[in-house]
């Protein structure tokens, strides 16, 4: 496996890192960058834990895993994007509980939620253990650079859409990402 093959790998799994981070983001007005880093620190670190725990578990706990991730992905993106719509409609103002910026709780489980998948590519690694440090370091500097960045257009997204509900929107946005992982896998027969 080359360097190129890694990124490749890092760059899919950090996807839903990216829109997960723009979602969470859309309800807030200014840049926080403190909480910026925060939040893709975690998910940059999930990221990169999860291969390794596969990788350092082997098959077993993979095998085991790829027949719930989906599930779990879908609950806890599911309670999050739903407490995020019920806030939206109950509450004034410009609220930070439900996102990540708010809660390390809600933080924590939405770097679960998003890096579940990523414990599958251990196995990818276990015929070359030379390269694991390697590529748990790339999947998670990606993750971290593209939260960041998914952060960043999530606030000039919500700038820009003053009138609508942007909370609302972001919830909306984090069940439907769980509801994509849970048909990829079901379309993949996983």
């Amino acid at each position: 496996m080359t360097i190129i093959d890694i990124i490749i790998i890092a760059i899919g799994l950090a996807i839903d890192c990216f829109a997960v981070s723009i979602a969470s983001s859309v309800s807030h007005k200014r840049f926080n960058w403190p909480k910026i880093l925060r939040m893709a620190l975690f998910f940059g670190a999930f990221q990169g834990v999860m291969p390794l725990s596969t990788w350092l578990l082997g098959n077993l706990f993979a095998e085991q895993i790829k027949t719930i991730d989906h599930w779990l992905a879908l609950a806890i993106l599911g309670f999050i994007g739903g407490k995020m719509i019920y806030e939206s409609l109950h509450e004034e103002g410009d609220s930070e509980g439900g996102s990540p910026y708010g809660s390390l709780l809600i933080l924590t489980q939405l770097a679960i939620a998003t890096s579940i998948d990523a414990a599958a590519t251990g196995l990818l690694f276990v015929p070359q253990p030379g390269i694991i440090w390697l590529a748990i370091s790339i999947i998670g500097l990606v993750s971290f650079l593209f939260t960041i960045i998914g952060c960043s257009l999530g606030i000039l997204i919500g700038q820009k859409m003053q009138r609508i509900n942007v909370e609302l929107f972001g919830g909306i946005i984090l069940i439907l990402i769980g509801v994509k992982i849970l048909v990829e896998h079901l379309l993949n027969g996983c």
